[in-house]
């Protein structure tokens, strides 16, 4: 049953690849208007988005969807899973990326981008969860988020895509906050805001270079986590995904949520899809130990 679920005692982050390279190429793309057929506003929208074509027929089931709302009070504390081991493995305690940016989109006319995913040309490595291991494979955002805490939906939320070899997925979710501090901001959305914002300036077919990325500031500072089994939060909503939601809210500034919403088309600038029920799923509260 789904809400028996139990994950295993260790979950093994790891973002750096086994050998010792520290760079990997990644590129940042976008989906055209040519390629989906949902949006979120009017007759495509994610009450209907069940309805558009046999194979959306999971987003209706309101079964094992995602998002949810995350009730802190009834989560369940697993004892048994009470550890989560961070690693970065370049010499210098640094795990960088290194970014080129394009536009995915129809050659013949202008570009009308709806979702922005940064893909990684190459292995950074991942996570292992119940000893199945995930490859990271992407990452994109969602504003405002599509999970809630305790009723409370926040600025935007950072995915982080991760995938194995028998094609079942493991994401992670950040909870970002508005925030104008400059010493909190998140300094891998800005440098990561500073190639949105190039990208933006283009309305064809494009490649920017982003340039060296360091991915350990999304894994830092964490110490508690919740996770439950849900859904992908888009057309065709495939369920059986392992959802990881990291417990501290992280600050982004205005300027940066801008960035990040600079290439969509407007009606697709805010993509957060409706809360789903929990129904018999249980949330697991989970304490984490860095080395």
């Amino acid at each position: 049953m789904v809400g028996s679920v139990r994950f295993a005692a260790e979950l093994y982050l790891v973002h750096h690849a086994e050998d010792d390279s520290a760079a990997v190429n990644s590129f940042l793309y976008q989906f055209g208007l040519d390629s989906v057929d949902f949006s979120y506003t009017g007759a495509t929208s994610p009450n209907n988005w069940g309805m558009l074509k046999p194979e959306y027929a999971l987003c209706s089931s309101r079964k094992n969807q995602s998002p949810i709302n995350i009730v802190q009070s009834n989560s369940l504390l697993n004892k048994f899973s009470a550890e989560l081991h961070l690693f970065h493995k370049a010499d210098d305690g640094i795990t960088t990326v290194n970014g080129i940016l394009y536009q995915n989109g129809n050659s013949h006319s202008k570009v009308d981008p709806i979702l922005a995913k940064l893909h990684y040309n190459g292995d950074i490595g991942g996570i292992e969860i119940n000893g199945k291991k995930y490859t990271s494979k992407e990452m994109h955002r969602h504003s405002l988020s599509e999970h809630l805490i305790d009723g409370q939906r926040f600025s935007t939320e950072l995915l982080l895509g991760h995938k194995a070899d028998h094609c079942s997925t493991v994401v992670n979710g950040i909870l970002y906050q508005n925030g104008n501090s400059p010493s909190k901001v998140d300094p891998f959305l800005a440098k990561l805001g500073d190639a949105l914002k190039r990208l933006a300036e283009n309305n064809q077919v494009t490649q920017v270079d982003v340039g060296i990325l360091n991915t350990e500031p999304l894994t830092q500072n964490y110490r508690r986590f919740y996770r439950y089994l849900g859904s992908f939060t888009t057309p065709a909503c495939k369920e059986d995904v392992i959802w990881t939601i990291l417990g501290e809210v992280k600050l982004i500034s205005q300027k940066q949520v801008a960035s990040l919403k600079a290439p969509l088309t407007p009606e697709y600038k805010d993509n957060a899809r409706l809360v789903q029920l929990l129904n018999v799923r249980q949330i697991e509260l989970e304490y984490l130990i860095t080395k």
